[in-house]
């Protein structure tokens, strides 16, 4: 889920983006991406994304019903959210939904199903079946294949995982946020029944992610990772 970045610099870990040319990271750091369209018009080429996955009631509520770390990841979904809103030119912010099955925390419906945050009228809200959330639903015709996400929320070694390595697969850059993701507790089937703790499967996640690509940032690199 490999070493983990985010102790130093946020211009320090954008060197681990896609190649650039000598003497254009300085400019990159400095101008991550040309400014963006008017929300109204950013749809559906942004260049920059805020993608929450799964920040919904059931999975983020007090444990055990919800993940282990639901209290500090809920406000660090919060501070990352309003980051998003309050910066000069607003990334595109996307909201994904989980369609749990019948009993399931998440399911459709059901006061757990719905999201924490609520969207703003210019702010898509994606409802998807499966863990990758370009999978059958319209997430793709909002994200080109050039845009930057950001991505938070639940479940670590489900949505997370299969959202980020399917934009990589895209050819987007992909910035994860560590304190920003998160799972629950994982009971090995097949190692004699015992319990992995969910953070130590959120470190696996992450590591796993940085070796395919991912960009693993902190919370404390928040307030430059929507500045222009």
């Amino acid at each position: 889920m490999g070493a983990r970045l985010g102790h130093g610099s946020l211009a320090g870990n954008l060197r681990r983006l896609s190649p650039v040319a000598p003497g254009r990271l300085e400019s990159l750091c400095a101008h991550p991406l040309p400014p963006p369209m008017s929300c109204a018009d950013a749809t559906p080429k942004a260049r920059r994304v805020l993608l929450i996955l799964d920040a919904q009631v059931g999975l983020l509520a007090p444990p055990p019903a919800g993940v282990p770390r639901s209290p500090i990841v809920k406000s660090n979904l919060t501070r990352i959210l309003l980051s998003a809103r309050a910066a000069s030119h607003p990334p595109l912010i996307v909201h994904v939904r989980n369609c749990g099955d019948a009993g399931e925390v998440d399911e459709r419906g059901t006061p757990g199903w719905e999201l924490v945050h609520a969207p703003l009228a210019h702010e898509p809200v994606i409802d998807k079946l499966k863990n990758n959330a370009f999978a059958g639903t319209r997430l793709g015709e909002l994200v080109s294949a050039e845009a930057r996400l950001v991505v938070v929320g639940l479940q670590s070694d489900f949505c997370v995982r299969a959202t980020c390595s399917a934009a990589l697969g895209r050819g987007n850059d992909v910035l994860l946020i560590k304190g920003a993701h998160a799972t629950y507790d994982r009971l090995e089937v097949w190692l004699g029944g015992g319990v992995t703790a969910a953070s130590a499967v959120e470190r696996e996640v992450e590591a796993e992610l940085e070796e395919a690509g991912v960009i693993l940032l902190d919370m404390n690199d928040v307030p430059g990772v929507f500045a222009d």
